[in-house]
């Protein structure tokens, strides 16, 4: 099996190329990235067991049609992911995030490729307590200019399924944790472990320390999206994909197991998503998926053994 993955250096990125191999027999990754975030170290010590290409490109000002001939299916991750920092750049998300993915979806329609898009489950705004693919239309509420340009893409895919003209399926992931060769830290779970480890208060808003939402651990990610693979299940449907809900006091909790004398800085923030709930993994549990594996504590416990040098002290100028 062939496959493209678009931004494949990133944070999910970097672990599929090392991953996906162990769990697809003879698979065949070429990875699209830009650089711009320059994470070469992503391409680093990649396992001798799979055979990945790298090409150097910007989906939004190349064509691809040629690369995307010769795969069986395109994974879709490139775009800006920074949901906090769209507030201040909403143009700069909207032409971005959807000029790539509109040029990655019309690609594969040309090339009659299939077509995983990841989507987030911040798309969501619902006063219910649970919720699931199934959702009215009425709570799909973006509270962020990221979200909402998500739902555009959602929309566009959805919209070439029904005309028969694409083969896609959309995954709503959970917030990301874990550890990779391309990670980030500007999400909840891994910039707290950042905090903790580097002696800074974490920095929580103050309307969010109760409120449950959805995380997904990268091992799950890329569990699901190899079922996907297998089972060829591109059905035009949304699939949530969650390792646990929980909240940030959830979060802190598991921190302060490896360090308990962290201290907590609540500050005052532009709401992104001022309801609680819990997204359910409703399809992905009906087509024989279960996810959960990659718990919270072990995501935790990888990513502050993983920093914690205490060679390494965070010492600012004044």
């Amino acid at each position: 099996m062939k496959i493209i993955i678009t931004g494949g250096l990133g944070h999910i990125g970097s672990h599929l190329i090392r991953d996906l191999p162990l769990l697809l027999n003879g698979l065949e990754i070429t990875v699209i990235d830009n650089l711009l975030t320059q994470r070469y170290a992503s391409l680093f010590n990649l396992p001798k067991t799979s055979k990945v290409n790298f090409i150097e490109a910007d989906i939004t000002k190349n064509t691809l049609t040629e690369v995307f001939q010769q795969a069986d299916s395109v994974i879709h991750l490139a775009a800006i992911t920074d949901a906090a920092r769209s507030f201040s750049h909403p143009e700069e998300m909207e032409s971005i995030n959807f000029a790539a993915s509109k040029q990655v979806i019309d690609t594969c329609i040309k090339t009659q490729t299939a077509l995983i898009l990841l989507s987030s489950t911040s798309v969501y705004g619902t006063q219910q307590a649970t919720i699931d693919e199934c959702c009215s239309p009425e709570e799909l509420k973006a509270q962020t200019p990221y979200a909402a340009t998500k739902l555009r893409e959602e929309a566009l895919v959805a919209e070439k399924c029904q005309q028969g003209d694409l083969q896609a399926m959309i995954f709503r992931f959970g917030t990301i944790f874990g550890t990779s060769a391309g990670m980030r830290f500007h999400t909840a779970v891994n910039k707290f472990c950042w905090q903790a480890v580097m002696g800074i208060p974490l920095s929580i808003w103050k309307t969010a320390y109760e409120q449950k939402r959805p995380y997904l651990g990268l091992n799950d990610a890329t569990k699901a999206i190899a079922f996907i693979l297998k089972k060829q299940l591109f059905d035009g449907q949304v699939y949530n994909a969650v390792s646990i809900n929980a909240t940030v006091k959830d979060v802190v909790n598991e921190i302060q197991h490896w360090l308990p004398d962290i201290h907590l800085d609540f500050v005052d923030n532009q709401a992104m998503n001022t309801l609680s709930y819990e997204v359910l993994n409703t399809r992905l549990s009906q087509a024989g998926l279960t996810l959960g594996q990659h718990t919270l504590a072990q995501g935790v416990s990888d990513t502050i053994q993983l920093l914690n040098n205490r060679s390494c002290q965070n010492n600012k100028l004044s």
